[in-house]
């Protein structure tokens, strides 16, 4: 866990408080770097379970392979990955974000200080992309018409169903490049974290703007934890309008969601066509 958020928060580090990475899609990319690395990594000795979302579909629709009573271990050490990450983050950059604070005016901790800490936990809409009343608010309209008017214009309900859906996404392709009988990628298993780290990169280039594409509640929570103790307070949780609970809930519901539709659907139909084949081949 602690190298996805090295890596993925480490990118909007990066590009909020030095300015080196303007464009979404070079975000993105290193997220599913970050991403790929760590399934890589970790296989074989976790499974690559990084995210409590996907580790709590497992244990409801594979619980051979994932019995529940792993379930909160695994949980505690993504949430501590998570906090790891946050605070070497935390540590390289805390100067810099501190510049990054007195250029554009923000107080840590006041409203509108959720700009400074979005490279640590997720906020909705994307902070970058509102036009906030600050003392120079020409500082953050470049240009105004790609800003959102209001933090309001995305509300609770609309970041719950953004989350969900796109870690609904996450978890299908995840099943179906894992399922024992999936003849997607052959025999080349090895470029399953390469397919599911596409994933995150197209999830994040299309739903970044909307609540910054959180889709692990690890990812979030860990260095939102970090951002809180750093100074951000209530600003970190509960967040505006105490939404943070959204990339924890959000997650959760969506990966169950995307078990379920893989099961019914493509689970059964590749249970049935392999069993078809097999009945074939003895015949």
């Amino acid at each position: 866990m602690a190298f996805i958020v090295l890596y993925g928060c480490g990118s909007v580090c990066s590009a909020l408080y030095a300015g080196t990475q303007p464009h979404i899609f070079g975000i993105a990319a290193t997220w599913g770097f970050g991403v790929g690395i760590a399934i890589y990594a970790t296989a074989s000795i976790s499974g690559a379970h990084l995210n409590p979302a996907v580790s709590l579909a497992f244990a409801v629709y594979r619980r051979r392979e994932f019995p529940w009573w792993k379930l909160p271990w695994y949980v505690l050490f993504q949430m501590l990955g998570g906090v790891a990450g946050g605070a070497i983050n935390y540590g390289i950059w805390h100067k810099a974000i501190a510049r990054f604070e007195r250029t554009v005016g923000l107080v840590r901790g006041a409203p509108g200080s959720e700009l400074s800490a979005s490279a640590f936990g997720e906020y909705f809409p994307n902070p970058g992309l509102v036009a906030y009343d600050l003392s120079d608010p020409t500082s953050l309209l470049d240009p105004p018409s790609t800003k959102f008017h209001s933090p309001d214009e995305v509300t609770v309900v609309d970041a719950l169903l953004v989350e969900a859906w796109g870690t609904l996404l996450l978890m299908f392709v995840i099943l179906a490049v894992t399922h024992p009988k999936a003849a997607v990628l052959g025999d080349c298993k090895a470029l399953a974290p390469c397919v599911i780290a596409s994933v995150i990169v197209c999830n994040l280039v299309v739903y970044a703007p909307i609540t910054q594409a959180g889709w692990n509640p690890a990812r979030d929570f860990g260095p939102r934890l970090v951002s809180y103790f750093a100074g951000w307070g209530r600003i970190a949780i509960p967040g505006p309008r105490n939404g943070f609970w959204v990339y924890i809930v959000g997650p959760c519901l969506g990966s169950l969601g995307g078990g379920l539709l893989f099961d019914f659907l493509v689970g059964f139909y590749m249970q049935s066509t392999y069993a078809k084949l097999r009945l074939g081949k003895a015949r």
